[in-house]
């Protein structure tokens, strides 16, 4: 049995949560992205209070790593460290670009590759290609896009783009008929199904070495969902 308490402040939208073995138990959310470093404490002791558990019954501790907003990526981070240094847990840290894929192949089994996009500002996303296993097509990368982006991609077959860059891929991208647009709902059971994975894996993160994925230089701003 294994308690993980993950912090995902990464995007416009946060959470809080804490799950069993994979299986969220409990969690908090917070869609003002402004506020998520005074959102997170407190939303601790709310998911700890309703699950019932103690902080030092918690087995690892495990966040959304990035690419996203550069604040929350060190909210998170920052947060996760200081439980994991006094709490003497191991640290757990995903994409969050593979936690969004995660969400949409559940939504959308069968549906090709899977291509998240998370706005980086004017014509930038963060981006990767997963396939239904969560193969990594493309690794993580802040992608300038033009009309001809994953035009190798498409011509394997059926790609499916979500997330907040997605929009303006549309827009810009020349017609291609393997091209799908898809509305995921990504949330904390995404996350804690593959931090449970990583756990049982120990795939433990370096306490004093490991950062934030940022795949660019600081950001100012917050990117969304």
């Amino acid at each position: 049995m294994a308690f993980i308490l993950h912090i995902d402040t990464a995007l416009r939208k946060a959470f809080v949560g804490v799950s069993e073995d994979g299986r969220l138990l409990h969690e908090v959310k917070s869609d003002a992205p402004m506020s998520h470093a005074a959102f997170v404490q407190p939303a601790i002791q709310e998911v700890l209070g309703a699950t019932g558990l103690l902080l030092n019954e918690i087995d690892a501790v495990g966040v959304a790593g990035g690419p996203g907003s550069y604040t929350g990526l060190r909210v998170a981070m920052a947060s996760a460290k200081g439980l994991c240094y006094a709490l003497q847990r191991p640290l757990l840290s995903l994409s969050t670009l593979q936690a969004l894929a995660c969400a949409a192949i559940e939504s959308f089994p069968g549906s090709g590759a899977y291509c998240p996009m998370i706005d980086a500002r004017r014509n930038e996303v963060f981006t990767a290609l997963y396939d239904e296993k969560m193969n990594v097509l493309d690794p993580p990368r802040a992608l300038i896009l033009e009309p001809s982006s994953f035009a190798e991609a498409m011509k394997n077959g059926p790609v499916i783009y979500f997330g907040s860059g997605a929009v303006k891929w549309q827009q810009i991208m020349l017609p291609n008929d393997n091209a799908g647009f898809k509305t995921v709902d990504y949330d904390g059971r995404h996350l804690s199904f593959l931090l449970f994975n990583s756990f049982k894996n120990k795939q433990f993160k370096d306490l004093a070495y490991t950062e934030p994925a940022y795949l660019k230089d600081f950001h100012f701003g917050d990117h969304g969902a």
